[in-house]
């Protein structure tokens, strides 16, 4: 009796053994798989902060053409009819992620406003700039989408890009009476601002009341205007769009690794602790079995 519990006793910790053996690997490997996605996200901020440098600098620049193009609107009181009722909305995002809400935030305003313009009885179509915006907005509000542009974010945007998006705009056919531009206006390297741009067609602009006081202007010079202000607040929102991405992206990686940094200490007091139960464990089955055998 003695010796078939003596035999029990002593196969029951080797089981033991290989579950906390087991445990022990599975931790290293977690501590291990860890440690390589936190050297990603470390590299990924420090490539997202030497973009946001880049960025920022542009920017200000970028913010002239901007603040001069919407000066006319301002200053005439540009305003489209209630009897207006075409409405396009440009949606300014990009094709990456890992940068926060800064894609969810655009998808939200945009989902706001389409429902707003169609409860007041106007036709509504949205331009998407960046895939991004796509996805997140395929699949409920597919039908409103008129044209949607890809490859936006890998490099940073030039006035040439945003000459593109407006000229394939203007031609593709979709004569609207007034527009938002909606993207992330940049404020500091930890915040931005959802914010949105008017625009308005030429019609609306030549039928404007208001604008009689800058005296007589040629239709010609009227409408290169309008289509060189269009391509500056296009400009104007991608620099914007674009700093307001990289400081979230470089925000977002920073707390990505203060987070596996958290989690590698963790798991190692885990380890250790672990180990020290099987090491403790085994000194006192080498005593027992020492003190069985005397």
């Amino acid at each position: 009796m003695f010796a078939r519990g003596a035999a029990v006793a002593l196969v029951q910790p080797q089981w033991g053994q290989v579950r906390n053996m087991a445990t022990l690997k599975d931790i290293t490997r977690r501590l291990k798989s860890i440690k390589n996605i936190q050297k990603i996200t470390k590299s990924m901020k420090m490539v997202s902060a030497a973009k946001y440098a880049r960025a920022e600098r542009e920017l200000k620049p970028a913010r002239v053409y901007g603040i001069g193009a919407l000066s006319l609107y301002e200053k005439a009181e540009i305003k489209a009819p209630e009897d207006k009722k075409k409405h396009l909305l440009i949606g300014v995002s990009s094709d990456r992620g890992l940068c926060g809400a800064i894609h969810t935030s655009i998808a939200k305003t945009l989902k706001n406003e389409i429902t707003n313009l169609s409860n007041a009885g106007k036709e509504v179509m949205v331009v998407g700039v960046g895939d991004k915006i796509r996805g997140l907005l395929q699949r409920t509000h597919g039908n409103y989408f008129l044209l949607t542009f890809k490859e936006v974010g890998r490099r940073p945007p030039s006035f040439g890009d945003a000459s593109a998006i407006a000229l394939e705009l203007l031609n593709s056919g979709y004569e609207f009476d007034e527009g938002s531009v909606i993207y992330n206006r940049f404020r500091s390297v930890i915040s931005y601002k959802t914010d949105e741009k008017p625009i308005f067609s030429f019609e609306t602009v030549a039928g404007s009341e208001s604008l009689s006081i800058y005296d007589d202007i040629d239709a010609d010079v009227l409408r290169n205007y309008q289509e060189f202000t269009l391509a500056n607040i296009l400009y104007y929102s991608l620099k914007e769009s674009t700093t307001s991405e990289q400081s979230a992206r470089m925000t977002a990686m920073d707390n990505a690794s203060k987070n596996a940094s958290e989690m590698i200490d963790k798991l190692t007091l885990t380890f250790n602790r672990t180990r020290q139960a099987v090491i403790t464990k085994e000194l006192i089955e080498i005593i027992s079995g020492a003190a069985a055998l005397d």
